[in-house]
């Protein structure tokens, strides 16, 4: 990869202005000093430092949020707050994005990274991602609701969902319950209650695929995927 293409890939100014970062003197590669803007560079390989602090380039970025309430799981808008506008500057210039959507008073589990391929075949119709809700339900949830969700439930447009796992933690008036669907269909779980009577108050993702929630994370924090958590996520697709 070009130096200029990679200083500017990680934000440290337009070509023109890493071109002028280089005429100053302040990137080594090896210990070697680069002013040729055209110069290549093994990112995985070579050292590279710019005023003497080391820079480290990646392709992908991988993230996991807890995603807060009242945030959107969107690139950019003009009037609300997205889940990038949470992230670190140094994150963000890497370009990512959410892996699919959790609706705006949804907390819990967020992916976002800018590997469009991974994405891809994680919100691919096809591969059947099974994901797993927890949800506070206005309600009593019984094993009827089980039965129904476990042969699908026909949404307010007629649409008939796939089979869905619901688990009662907790029968009552407010019931506490987990719910696994391999869809995303737009506002589904909520949808999904409507259909037999009963409204969610609260709703948390906790899992997507093989990936769960590290709930050592505050509603607006994120890490970067572990190794392990990586692998598990690159294996679990090629199943």
């Amino acid at each position: 990869m070009r130096i200029d293409k990679m200083l500017a890939n990680l934000g440290y100014g337009s070509r023109k202005e890493v071109k002028q970062l280089l005429k100053s003197g302040a990137v080594k590669v090896d210990d070697v000093l680069i002013k040729d803007a055209k110069q290549h560079v093994d990112t995985a390989e070579q050292t590279i430092t710019l005023n003497g602090e080391i820079i480290e380039y990646k392709e992908y970025i991988y993230l996991m949020m807890n995603k807060p309430p009242g945030v959107l799981s969107a690139t950019e808008d003009n009037s609300c707050e997205t889940v990038i506008d949470l992230l670190e500057m140094e994150d963000q210039v890497y370009e990512p994005f959410p892996v699919g959507r959790l609706d705006k008073d949804t907390e819990g589990l967020l992916l976002i990274t800018n590997d469009g391929q991974l994405a891809h075949r994680l919100l691919s119709p096809k591969k059947h991602v099974p994901k797993m809700y927890f949800a506070s339900i206005d309600g009593e949830v019984t094993e009827k609701d089980v039965e129904a969700f476990a042969q699908g439930v026909t949404l307010d447009d007629g649409y008939e969902t796939k089979p869905g796992f619901l688990k009662i933690l907790k029968a009552g008036i407010r019931s506490e319950i987990e719910l696994t669907i391999t869809e995303g269909k737009f506002h589904q779980v909520k949808r999904m209650f409507e259909a037999v009577g009963k409204k969610v108050v609260y709703l948390k993702r906790m899992t997507m695929g093989p990936l769960g929630l590290d709930e050592t994370l505050e509603l607006g924090e994120y890490r970067e995927l572990t190794d392990e958590e990586l692998t598990l996520l690159r294996e679990y697709q090629v199943k």
